[in-house]
């Protein structure tokens, strides 16, 4: 089954410590996983950051995406189009600010088809879930 994962899940299947670790992996590994070409941005940003506890290396945060998630996911990315229209639906569902790259992953999502979108913070993303969105799940 196609599913897509957001970059919480990423950062969990990379780190052994995190409690959801084994299931993201899972997913990670499965050979169905999709992601929006963001969630690299993202987890590169979560990775070099410091707010899991420690710090990745910029060289080094690249070569676990190249080695370890890029291989392993197909990326959906958006036309220009396809944004504007999300920007232009996002009032409807009650989506400003940062809450837009939440709602992406979610348009990416449903355009490559998936019937789960996988992510550790469910509730952020169900506030603006709507029919015909993929499942929105926690591993």
């Amino acid at each position: 089954m196609k599913v897509a994962l957001d970059s919480t899940v990423i950062i969990a299947a990379l780190n052994e410590a995190e409690p959801s670790h084994n299931a993201c992996r899972k997913l990670l590994l499965s050979g169905e996983a999709h992601i929006h070409g963001h969630a690299f941005s993202e987890t590169f940003c979560i990775l070099t950051g410091g707010r899991l506890g420690i710090r990745v290396s910029a060289a080094d945060a690249a070569a676990l995406l190249r080695e370890q998630v890029a291989p392993r996911v197909k990326v959906i990315n958006l036309t220009a189009t396809e944004l504007l229209d999300s920007y232009a639906e996002a009032p409807d569902r009650g989506i400003r600010g940062g809450a837009i790259y939440d709602y992406l992953h979610l348009v990416a999502a449903r355009k490559a088809g998936v019937a789960k979108f996988f992510t550790l913070n469910v509730n952020d993303f169900k506030s603006f879930q709507r029919p015909g969105d993929p499942g929105i799940v926690h591993p």
